[in-house]
């Protein structure tokens, strides 16, 4: 399988550690992790081709990705 940019881990490395201990123990941060891996995974399904969708559906999931690490960066930036 390709690799999937814009993974969290790459977006904010120096906060690896950090998300990691969030997952466990924040359940708010666990759910806005798993959706926005679903999201940015969908996206990048989209744009290889691999299950292409209308492309103001791509816009949409892009718009949300992009909502969701502002909001996953608001709580990372606290720590």
């Amino acid at each position: 399988m390709s690799h999937t940019p814009h993974e969290l881990a790459e977006e904010f490395p120096d906060k690896v550690d950090i998300m990691s201990d969030l997952k466990q123990t924040d359940a708010h941060f666990s759910k806005l992790s798993d959706t926005y891996h679903e999201v940015n995974r969908a996206i990048h399904r989209a744009e290889t081709n691999v299950e292409p969708v209308e492309e103001l559906a791509e816009v949409d999931l892009r718009k949300k990705r992009a909502a969701l690490k502002d909001e996953i960066w608001a709580l990372l930036s606290d720590k």
